[in-house]
Protein backbone atom coordinates (compact mmCIF):
# COMPACT_ATOMS: atom_id res chain seq x y z
CA UNK A 1 0.00 0.00 0.00
CA UNK A 2 1.16 3.53 -0.70
CA UNK A 3 0.21 6.85 -0.78
CA UNK A 4 0.78 9.46 -3.39
CA UNK A 5 2.71 12.56 -2.00
CA UNK A 6 1.51 15.99 -3.49
CA UNK A 7 4.36 18.64 -3.65
CA UNK A 8 2.86 22.26 -2.54
CA UNK A 9 1.40 24.82 -4.30
CA UNK A 10 0.94 24.35 -7.95
CA UNK A 11 4.44 23.15 -8.64
CA UNK A 12 4.68 19.66 -9.70
CA UNK A 13 7.04 17.31 -8.65
CA UNK A 14 10.48 16.91 -11.22
CA UNK A 15 10.12 14.47 -14.06
CA UNK A 16 11.37 10.40 -13.56
CA UNK A 17 10.51 11.63 -9.28
CA UNK A 18 8.96 8.96 -7.26
CA UNK A 19 5.32 9.41 -7.60
CA UNK A 20 4.53 6.82 -4.39
CA UNK A 21 5.93 7.08 -0.49
CA UNK A 22 7.52 4.49 1.35
CA UNK A 23 4.15 2.44 3.84
CA UNK A 24 6.00 3.92 7.11
CA UNK A 25 5.23 7.50 5.85
CA UNK A 26 1.65 6.44 4.09
CA UNK A 27 -1.65 7.42 5.30
CA UNK A 28 -2.30 4.14 6.89
CA UNK A 29 0.40 4.12 9.14
CA UNK A 30 0.12 7.84 10.23
CA UNK A 31 -3.55 6.61 10.93
CA UNK A 32 -2.57 3.65 12.84
CA UNK A 33 -0.08 5.86 15.11
CA UNK A 34 -2.12 8.67 15.39
CA UNK A 35 -5.37 6.41 16.73
CA UNK A 36 -2.81 4.44 19.26
CA UNK A 37 -1.46 8.41 20.57
CA UNK A 38 -5.28 9.23 20.83
CA UNK A 39 -6.24 6.78 22.63
CA UNK A 40 -3.37 6.76 24.66
CA UNK A 41 -3.92 10.43 25.57
CA UNK A 42 -7.32 9.77 26.69
CA UNK A 43 -6.59 6.99 28.66
CA UNK A 44 -4.04 9.26 30.43
CA UNK A 45 -6.60 11.66 30.85
CA UNK A 46 -8.86 9.33 32.68
CA UNK A 47 -5.81 7.69 34.26
CA UNK A 48 -5.56 10.71 36.73
CA UNK A 49 -8.66 10.49 38.03
CA UNK A 50 -8.16 6.82 38.44
CA UNK A 51 -4.83 6.41 40.45
CA UNK A 52 -6.03 9.52 42.82
CA UNK A 53 -9.13 7.44 43.20
CA UNK A 54 -6.87 3.99 43.83
CA UNK A 55 -4.91 6.31 46.73
CA UNK A 56 -8.11 6.87 48.43
CA UNK A 57 -9.86 3.69 48.60
CA UNK A 58 -6.56 2.18 49.24
CA UNK A 59 -6.03 4.76 52.52
CA UNK A 60 -9.78 4.32 53.20
CA UNK A 61 -9.47 0.37 53.48
CA UNK A 62 -6.28 1.03 56.21
CA UNK A 63 -8.49 3.34 58.31
CA UNK A 64 -11.74 0.83 58.32
CA UNK A 65 -8.78 -1.81 59.55
CA UNK A 66 -7.79 0.12 61.93
CA UNK A 67 -11.58 1.26 63.13
CA UNK A 68 -12.29 -2.46 63.58
CA UNK A 69 -9.21 -2.70 65.42
CA UNK A 70 -10.14 0.53 67.57
CA UNK A 71 -13.51 -0.87 68.63
CA UNK A 72 -12.04 -3.80 69.92
CA UNK A 73 -10.04 -2.12 72.44
CA UNK A 74 -11.96 0.05 73.39
CA UNK A 75 -13.91 -2.75 74.51
CA UNK A 76 -10.70 -3.72 76.19
CA UNK A 77 -8.28 -2.04 78.19
CA UNK A 78 -4.99 -1.05 75.50
CA UNK A 79 -2.92 -1.22 78.14
CA UNK A 80 -3.76 -5.02 78.72
CA UNK A 81 -1.96 -5.60 75.53
CA UNK A 82 1.68 -6.91 75.16
CA UNK A 83 4.13 -4.65 73.28
CA UNK A 84 4.19 -7.64 70.96
CA UNK A 85 0.79 -7.08 70.34
CA UNK A 86 0.62 -3.75 69.68
CA UNK A 87 3.27 -4.50 67.02
CA UNK A 88 2.03 -7.23 65.22
CA UNK A 89 -1.56 -5.13 65.03
CA UNK A 90 0.55 -2.15 63.09
CA UNK A 91 2.08 -4.45 61.33
CA UNK A 92 -0.82 -6.13 60.28
CA UNK A 93 -2.26 -2.62 59.06
CA UNK A 94 0.80 -0.62 57.81
CA UNK A 95 0.26 2.06 60.56
CA UNK A 96 2.73 3.63 62.90
CA UNK A 97 -0.27 4.55 65.36
CA UNK A 98 -3.90 4.39 65.75
CA UNK A 99 -6.08 6.73 67.64
CA UNK A 100 -9.57 7.84 67.93
CA UNK A 101 -11.24 10.91 68.64
CA UNK A 102 -14.82 11.17 70.21
CA UNK A 103 -16.69 13.89 71.44
CA UNK A 104 -13.57 16.79 71.16
CA UNK A 105 -10.65 14.06 73.10
CA UNK A 106 -8.30 12.65 71.30
CA UNK A 107 -7.36 9.19 71.98
CA UNK A 108 -3.99 7.06 71.14
CA UNK A 109 -4.54 3.37 71.61
CA UNK A 110 -1.98 1.91 69.62
CA UNK A 111 1.72 3.43 69.06
CA UNK A 112 4.99 2.06 67.74
CA UNK A 113 7.18 5.31 67.32
CA UNK A 114 5.65 8.33 66.96
CA UNK A 115 7.24 9.98 63.78
CA UNK A 116 8.80 13.59 64.59
CA UNK A 117 6.66 15.19 62.11
CA UNK A 118 4.09 14.21 59.21
CA UNK A 119 4.18 15.13 55.55
CA UNK A 120 0.71 15.22 54.89
CA UNK A 121 -3.00 15.20 56.00
CA UNK A 122 -5.07 13.35 54.54
CA UNK A 123 -9.04 13.71 55.66
CA UNK A 124 -10.87 10.95 53.40
CA UNK A 125 -14.45 12.38 53.96
CA UNK A 126 -13.09 15.83 52.68
CA UNK A 127 -10.40 15.55 49.75
CA UNK A 128 -11.51 17.10 46.69
CA UNK A 129 -10.90 15.46 43.39
CA UNK A 130 -8.02 18.54 42.30
CA UNK A 131 -5.88 17.26 45.47
CA UNK A 132 -6.63 13.38 44.98
CA UNK A 133 -4.72 14.23 42.10
CA UNK A 134 -2.18 15.94 43.17
CA UNK A 135 -1.69 13.87 45.86
CA UNK A 136 -1.81 10.85 44.13
CA UNK A 137 1.20 12.31 41.87
CA UNK A 138 3.34 13.55 44.40
CA UNK A 139 3.31 9.84 45.87
CA UNK A 140 4.04 8.09 42.80
CA UNK A 141 7.04 10.68 41.99
CA UNK A 142 8.26 12.00 45.49
CA UNK A 143 6.47 9.14 47.95
CA UNK A 144 8.51 5.98 49.81
CA UNK A 145 9.51 8.12 52.39
CA UNK A 146 6.76 10.14 53.65
CA UNK A 147 4.69 10.32 56.55
CA UNK A 148 0.77 10.19 56.19
CA UNK A 149 -2.38 10.82 58.67
CA UNK A 150 -5.46 10.28 57.53
CA UNK A 151 -8.05 10.06 59.47
CA UNK A 152 -11.98 10.47 58.95
CA UNK A 153 -15.30 8.81 60.00
CA UNK A 154 -15.76 5.42 59.22
CA UNK A 155 -19.33 3.95 58.21
CA UNK A 156 -22.22 5.05 60.56
CA UNK A 157 -20.10 5.96 63.27
CA UNK A 158 -19.43 9.29 65.14
CA UNK A 159 -15.86 8.53 66.07
CA UNK A 160 -13.07 9.58 64.01
CA UNK A 161 -10.47 7.54 63.46
CA UNK A 162 -7.07 8.61 62.88
CA UNK A 163 -4.16 6.18 61.33
CA UNK A 164 -0.36 7.20 60.85
CA UNK A 165 1.71 5.04 58.43
CA UNK A 166 4.63 5.69 56.02
CA UNK A 167 3.35 5.75 52.19
CA UNK A 168 6.11 3.28 50.94
CA UNK A 169 3.53 0.37 50.68
CA UNK A 170 0.84 2.72 49.21
CA UNK A 171 3.37 4.18 46.62
CA UNK A 172 4.10 0.40 45.93
CA UNK A 173 0.73 -0.72 45.15
CA UNK A 174 0.12 2.37 43.32
CA UNK A 175 2.91 1.47 40.80
CA UNK A 176 1.32 -1.67 40.25
CA UNK A 177 -1.75 -0.32 39.42
CA UNK A 178 -0.35 2.33 37.05
CA UNK A 179 1.56 -0.84 35.46
CA UNK A 180 -1.77 -2.56 35.05
CA UNK A 181 -3.84 0.37 33.73
CA UNK A 182 -0.90 1.02 31.22
CA UNK A 183 -0.92 -2.62 29.94
CA UNK A 184 -4.62 -2.10 29.97
CA UNK A 185 -4.67 1.10 28.06
CA UNK A 186 -1.86 -0.10 25.49
CA UNK A 187 -3.99 -2.78 24.75
CA UNK A 188 -7.46 -0.88 24.44
CA UNK A 189 -5.59 1.40 22.34
CA UNK A 190 -4.33 -0.91 19.37
CA UNK A 191 -7.51 -2.94 19.66
CA UNK A 192 -9.40 0.85 19.05
CA UNK A 193 -6.63 1.42 16.59
CA UNK A 194 -7.29 -1.99 14.60
CA UNK A 195 -11.07 -1.20 14.53
CA UNK A 196 -10.79 2.65 14.00
CA UNK A 197 -8.50 1.79 11.39
CA UNK A 198 -10.07 -1.28 9.64
CA UNK A 199 -13.40 0.93 9.41
CA UNK A 200 -11.35 4.15 7.66
CA UNK A 201 -9.62 2.06 6.01
CA UNK A 202 -12.61 0.74 4.08
CA UNK A 203 -14.78 4.15 4.47
CA UNK A 204 -11.68 6.55 3.30
CA UNK A 205 -8.39 5.44 2.80
CA UNK A 206 -9.15 2.25 0.16
CA UNK A 207 -11.47 4.72 -2.19
CA UNK A 208 -8.70 7.19 -2.26
CA UNK A 209 -6.12 4.98 -3.07
CA UNK A 210 -8.55 4.12 -5.73
CA UNK A 211 -9.17 7.66 -7.09
CA UNK A 212 -5.12 8.44 -7.13
CA UNK A 213 -4.47 4.85 -8.86
CA UNK A 214 -7.04 6.32 -11.71
CA UNK A 215 -5.39 9.10 -11.66
CA UNK A 216 -1.90 8.57 -12.13
CA UNK A 217 -3.10 5.54 -14.42
CA UNK A 218 -5.08 8.70 -16.33
CA UNK A 219 -2.26 10.72 -16.57
CA UNK A 220 -0.43 7.97 -18.74
CA UNK A 221 -2.74 7.63 -21.44
CA UNK A 222 -5.78 10.47 -20.83
CA UNK A 223 -7.12 9.49 -24.44
CA UNK A 224 -8.07 6.19 -22.98
CA UNK A 225 -11.34 5.88 -21.67
CA UNK A 226 -10.76 2.33 -19.96
CA UNK A 227 -8.47 5.07 -17.68
CA UNK A 228 -11.61 7.17 -15.72
CA UNK A 229 -12.62 6.36 -12.61
CA UNK A 230 -15.65 4.53 -11.86
CA UNK A 231 -17.34 5.82 -9.21
CA UNK A 232 -18.98 3.70 -6.50
CA UNK A 233 -22.73 3.99 -5.41
CA UNK A 234 -22.17 5.99 -2.53
CA UNK A 235 -23.61 9.86 -0.86
CA UNK A 236 -21.10 10.95 1.09
CA UNK A 237 -18.07 13.39 0.46
CA UNK A 238 -16.03 10.55 -1.27
CA UNK A 239 -18.97 9.85 -3.57
CA UNK A 240 -19.09 13.15 -4.58
CA UNK A 241 -14.91 13.49 -4.98
CA UNK A 242 -15.34 9.77 -7.36
CA UNK A 243 -18.49 11.53 -9.72
CA UNK A 244 -16.70 14.81 -9.76
CA UNK A 245 -13.31 13.53 -10.72
CA UNK A 246 -14.84 10.98 -13.22
CA UNK A 247 -17.03 13.82 -14.90
CA UNK A 248 -13.67 15.88 -14.90
CA UNK A 249 -11.85 12.68 -16.73
CA UNK A 250 -14.77 12.72 -19.34
CA UNK A 251 -14.43 16.28 -20.15
CA UNK A 252 -10.54 16.04 -20.27
CA UNK A 253 -10.62 13.23 -22.30
CA UNK A 254 -13.72 15.30 -24.29
CA UNK A 255 -11.03 18.70 -24.57
CA UNK A 256 -8.44 16.88 -25.63
CA UNK A 257 -10.06 15.26 -28.48
CA UNK A 258 -11.43 18.29 -29.96
CA UNK A 259 -7.80 19.95 -28.86
CA UNK A 260 -6.50 16.86 -31.43
CA UNK A 261 -9.07 17.37 -34.36
CA UNK A 262 -8.14 21.45 -34.19
CA UNK A 263 -4.58 20.68 -34.63
CA UNK A 264 -4.96 18.39 -37.23
CA UNK A 265 -7.49 20.84 -39.15
CA UNK A 266 -5.17 23.93 -38.27
CA UNK A 267 -2.14 21.50 -39.81
CA UNK A 268 -4.84 21.29 -42.83
CA UNK A 269 -5.84 25.02 -43.45
CA UNK A 270 -2.22 25.67 -43.07
CA UNK A 271 -1.57 23.54 -46.20
CA UNK A 272 -5.09 24.84 -48.09
CA UNK A 273 -3.85 27.85 -47.15
CA UNK A 274 -0.40 27.78 -48.38
CA UNK A 275 -1.74 27.33 -52.00
CA UNK A 276 -4.36 29.24 -51.53
CA UNK A 277 -2.32 32.24 -51.17
CA UNK A 278 0.05 31.31 -54.52
CA UNK A 279 -3.36 31.13 -56.48
CA UNK A 280 -4.43 34.48 -54.71
CA UNK A 281 -1.90 35.94 -55.29
CA UNK A 282 -1.61 34.50 -59.39
CA UNK A 283 -5.46 35.86 -59.47
CA UNK A 284 -4.18 39.14 -57.99
CA UNK A 285 -1.59 40.07 -60.81
CA UNK A 286 -4.21 39.15 -63.21
CA UNK A 287 -7.06 41.08 -61.52
CA UNK A 288 -4.63 44.49 -61.89
CA UNK A 289 -4.71 44.72 -65.26
CA UNK A 290 -8.58 45.47 -65.33
CA UNK A 291 -7.71 49.05 -63.78
CA UNK A 292 -6.32 49.42 -67.95
CA UNK A 293 -10.09 49.16 -68.94
CA UNK A 294 -12.55 51.33 -69.66
CA UNK A 295 -15.49 50.08 -69.14
CA UNK A 296 -17.06 51.60 -66.94
CA UNK A 297 -19.25 49.10 -65.14
CA UNK A 298 -15.40 47.55 -64.82
CA UNK A 299 -14.15 50.20 -62.73
CA UNK A 300 -16.86 50.28 -60.59
CA UNK A 301 -16.09 46.90 -59.74
CA UNK A 302 -12.40 46.29 -60.16
CA UNK A 303 -11.77 48.12 -56.99
CA UNK A 304 -14.15 46.41 -54.81
CA UNK A 305 -12.60 43.29 -56.51
CA UNK A 306 -8.90 44.18 -55.68
CA UNK A 307 -9.86 44.92 -52.24
CA UNK A 308 -11.62 41.35 -51.84
CA UNK A 309 -8.09 39.88 -53.39
CA UNK A 310 -6.29 41.78 -51.28
CA UNK A 311 -7.86 41.23 -47.83
CA UNK A 312 -8.39 37.22 -49.01
CA UNK A 313 -4.18 36.90 -49.33
CA UNK A 314 -3.85 38.85 -46.07
CA UNK A 315 -5.81 36.08 -44.63
CA UNK A 316 -4.42 33.11 -45.76
CA UNK A 317 -1.18 34.78 -44.46
CA UNK A 318 -3.15 35.19 -41.18
CA UNK A 319 -4.28 31.88 -40.90
CA UNK A 320 -0.70 30.73 -41.86
CA UNK A 321 0.20 33.07 -38.55
CA UNK A 322 -2.13 31.72 -36.81
CA UNK A 323 -0.93 28.48 -37.13
CA UNK A 324 2.45 29.24 -35.11
CA UNK A 325 1.30 32.04 -32.59
CA UNK A 326 -1.63 33.78 -31.74
CA UNK A 327 -3.71 36.73 -33.42
CA UNK A 328 -1.58 39.73 -33.99
CA UNK A 329 -1.96 42.53 -31.51
CA UNK A 330 -4.85 45.29 -33.39
CA UNK A 331 -3.35 48.25 -34.74
CA UNK A 332 -5.75 50.61 -33.77
CA UNK A 333 -6.67 53.88 -35.38
CA UNK A 334 -10.01 56.65 -35.53
CA UNK A 335 -11.63 55.12 -38.52
CA UNK A 336 -15.15 55.88 -39.82
CA UNK A 337 -17.36 53.47 -39.17
CA UNK A 338 -20.25 53.97 -41.77
CA UNK A 339 -17.67 53.31 -44.44
CA UNK A 340 -16.59 50.22 -42.83
CA UNK A 341 -19.87 49.16 -42.79
CA UNK A 342 -20.45 49.31 -46.27
CA UNK A 343 -17.62 47.36 -47.34
CA UNK A 344 -18.63 44.31 -45.46
CA UNK A 345 -22.48 45.08 -47.24
CA UNK A 346 -20.72 44.91 -50.74
CA UNK A 347 -18.70 41.36 -49.77
CA UNK A 348 -21.66 39.84 -48.19
CA UNK A 349 -23.57 39.34 -51.46
CA UNK A 350 -26.88 39.35 -50.28
CA UNK A 351 -28.59 41.15 -53.58
CA UNK A 352 -30.84 38.59 -54.37
CA UNK A 353 -30.89 36.83 -51.04
CA UNK A 354 -34.02 38.92 -50.39
CA UNK A 355 -32.20 40.13 -47.45
CA UNK A 356 -32.44 43.53 -46.58
CA UNK A 357 -29.23 45.56 -44.93
CA UNK A 358 -29.91 48.49 -43.08
CA UNK A 359 -26.57 50.49 -42.46
CA UNK A 360 -27.86 52.60 -39.73
CA UNK A 361 -24.18 54.25 -38.55
CA UNK A 362 -24.28 57.91 -38.26
CA UNK A 363 -21.63 58.74 -41.23
CA UNK A 364 -20.02 60.73 -39.43
CA UNK A 365 -19.20 58.49 -36.41
CA UNK A 366 -15.96 57.13 -35.29
CA UNK A 367 -14.17 54.25 -33.56
CA UNK A 368 -10.74 53.37 -32.34
CA UNK A 369 -10.15 50.08 -33.53
CA UNK A 370 -7.84 47.81 -36.36
CA UNK A 371 -9.79 47.85 -39.13
CA UNK A 372 -8.78 44.79 -40.65
CA UNK A 373 -9.93 43.20 -37.15
CA UNK A 374 -13.29 45.39 -37.04
CA UNK A 375 -14.41 44.26 -40.44
CA UNK A 376 -13.66 40.37 -39.83
CA UNK A 377 -15.54 40.72 -36.73
CA UNK A 378 -18.68 42.52 -38.32
CA UNK A 379 -18.28 40.22 -41.09
CA UNK A 380 -18.48 37.36 -39.01
CA UNK A 381 -21.76 38.37 -37.42
CA UNK A 382 -23.42 39.27 -40.32
CA UNK A 383 -22.35 36.52 -42.53
CA UNK A 384 -24.02 34.49 -39.44
CA UNK A 385 -27.45 36.82 -39.41
CA UNK A 386 -27.83 36.15 -42.96
CA UNK A 387 -27.07 32.46 -42.64
CA UNK A 388 -29.83 32.19 -40.07
CA UNK A 389 -32.47 34.02 -41.88
CA UNK A 390 -31.91 32.57 -45.07
CA UNK A 391 -32.79 29.11 -43.09
CA UNK A 392 -35.41 30.15 -42.29
CA UNK A 393 -38.44 29.12 -44.95
CA UNK A 394 -41.33 30.82 -43.61
CA UNK A 395 -42.98 33.17 -46.57
CA UNK A 396 -43.59 36.47 -46.28
CA UNK A 397 -41.51 36.99 -42.69
CA UNK A 398 -39.27 40.50 -43.00
CA UNK A 399 -35.63 39.35 -43.63
CA UNK A 400 -33.51 42.38 -42.44
CA UNK A 401 -30.30 43.20 -40.71
CA UNK A 402 -29.42 46.77 -39.18
CA UNK A 403 -26.31 47.63 -38.44
CA UNK A 404 -25.67 50.79 -35.68
CA UNK A 405 -23.69 52.37 -33.57
CA UNK A 406 -23.62 54.36 -30.52
CA UNK A 407 -21.54 56.29 -27.98
CA UNK A 408 -21.09 56.26 -24.13
CA UNK A 409 -17.89 58.59 -22.93
CA UNK A 410 -15.07 57.05 -24.50
CA UNK A 411 -16.91 53.48 -25.38
CA UNK A 412 -18.65 52.81 -28.83
CA UNK A 413 -21.03 50.12 -29.18
CA UNK A 414 -22.20 48.40 -32.15
CA UNK A 415 -24.79 46.38 -32.59
CA UNK A 416 -25.71 43.79 -35.06
CA UNK A 417 -29.41 42.90 -34.96
CA UNK A 418 -31.48 40.72 -37.45
CA UNK A 419 -35.13 39.29 -37.97
CA UNK A 420 -33.66 35.59 -37.86
CA UNK A 421 -35.71 32.91 -35.78
CA UNK A 422 -33.47 33.25 -32.98
CA UNK A 423 -30.40 30.98 -31.08
CA UNK A 424 -31.29 27.79 -30.01
CA UNK A 425 -30.46 26.92 -26.63
CA UNK A 426 -27.72 24.65 -27.03
CA UNK A 427 -26.00 27.49 -29.54
CA UNK A 428 -26.34 29.82 -26.76
CA UNK A 429 -24.98 28.21 -23.70
CA UNK A 430 -22.03 27.25 -25.72
CA UNK A 431 -21.87 30.91 -27.89
CA UNK A 432 -18.67 31.49 -28.51
CA UNK A 433 -16.77 28.11 -28.28
CA UNK A 434 -15.30 26.51 -31.26
CA UNK A 435 -17.10 23.60 -32.68
CA UNK A 436 -19.81 23.73 -29.87
CA UNK A 437 -21.50 27.12 -30.49
CA UNK A 438 -22.44 27.02 -34.22
CA UNK A 439 -26.51 27.68 -34.29
CA UNK A 440 -27.09 25.39 -37.85
CA UNK A 441 -26.18 22.06 -38.65
CA UNK A 442 -22.86 21.42 -40.18
CA UNK A 443 -21.72 24.78 -38.81
CA UNK A 444 -18.59 24.75 -37.44
CA UNK A 445 -18.92 28.11 -34.63
CA UNK A 446 -15.62 29.50 -35.62
CA UNK A 447 -17.34 32.65 -36.80
CA UNK A 448 -17.92 33.59 -32.83
CA UNK A 449 -15.07 32.02 -31.22
CA UNK A 450 -12.88 34.54 -33.34
CA UNK A 451 -14.77 37.79 -33.22
CA UNK A 452 -14.58 37.40 -29.79
CA UNK A 453 -11.07 36.68 -30.01
CA UNK A 454 -10.67 39.63 -31.79
CA UNK A 455 -12.91 42.02 -29.72
CA UNK A 456 -11.23 40.89 -26.61
CA UNK A 457 -7.60 41.91 -28.15
CA UNK A 458 -9.10 45.30 -28.18
CA UNK A 459 -9.98 45.24 -24.58
CA UNK A 460 -14.07 45.19 -25.30
CA UNK A 461 -16.64 42.77 -25.26
CA UNK A 462 -18.76 40.59 -27.90
CA UNK A 463 -22.45 39.74 -26.23
CA UNK A 464 -25.58 38.30 -26.79
CA UNK A 465 -28.17 41.50 -25.87
CA UNK A 466 -30.72 39.51 -27.23
CA UNK A 467 -32.57 36.26 -29.15
CA UNK A 468 -36.14 35.53 -29.16
CA UNK A 469 -38.05 34.17 -32.50
CA UNK A 470 -37.89 37.42 -34.90
CA UNK A 471 -34.71 39.32 -33.15
CA UNK A 472 -31.37 39.00 -32.45
CA UNK A 473 -28.98 41.03 -30.85
CA UNK A 474 -25.27 41.07 -30.60
CA UNK A 475 -23.36 44.21 -29.17
CA UNK A 476 -19.74 44.65 -29.78
CA UNK A 477 -18.17 47.09 -27.10
CA UNK A 478 -15.22 48.32 -27.89
CA UNK A 479 -13.43 51.48 -25.38
CA UNK A 480 -11.37 54.01 -26.81
CA UNK A 481 -7.35 53.78 -26.23
CA UNK A 482 -6.08 54.99 -23.42
CA UNK A 483 -4.50 58.20 -23.10
CA UNK A 484 -0.40 58.40 -22.25
CA UNK A 485 0.03 61.17 -20.02
CA UNK A 486 3.44 61.43 -21.15
CA UNK A 487 2.36 61.93 -24.78
CA UNK A 488 0.07 64.16 -23.80
CA UNK A 489 2.37 66.25 -21.31
CA UNK A 490 4.72 66.47 -24.13
CA UNK A 491 2.20 67.44 -26.60
CA UNK A 492 1.44 70.19 -24.14
CA UNK A 493 5.03 71.31 -24.01
CA UNK A 494 5.38 71.66 -27.67
CA UNK A 495 5.56 74.95 -28.94
CA UNK A 496 3.12 76.09 -31.17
Amino acid sequence: MSDVEISPGDQRPPRGASRSVPLARGLSTKLLLLTVLFVMIAEVLIFLPSIANFRLRWLEERLGAAAAVSTVLLQESPESLSRTVQNDVLMAIGAKAIAVRDGGVSRLLVIAEMPPEVDEHVDIARTGPVAAMRGALETVFFGGNRMLRVFGRVGESRTEFELILPDFRLREAMLVYSRNVAMLSLLISLITAALVYTAIDRIMIRPIRAMTSSMLAFSRAPDDPGRVILPEDRSDEIGVAERELADMQQQLQKTLGEQKHLADLGLAVSKINHDMRNILASAQLLSDRLRDVRDPTVQAFAPKLLRALDRAVAYSEGVLAYGRTQEAPPSRRRLRLHQLVDEVQGLLGIEDSGVEFVNAVDPQFEVDADSEQLYRVLTNLSRNAVQAMAGDGSGGVVRRLTISAERSGSVSRILVADTGPGLPQKARENLFTAFRGSARSGGTGLGLAIAQELVRAHGGTLELVESVGGRTVFAVTIPDQPVSLEEARSGLRRPA
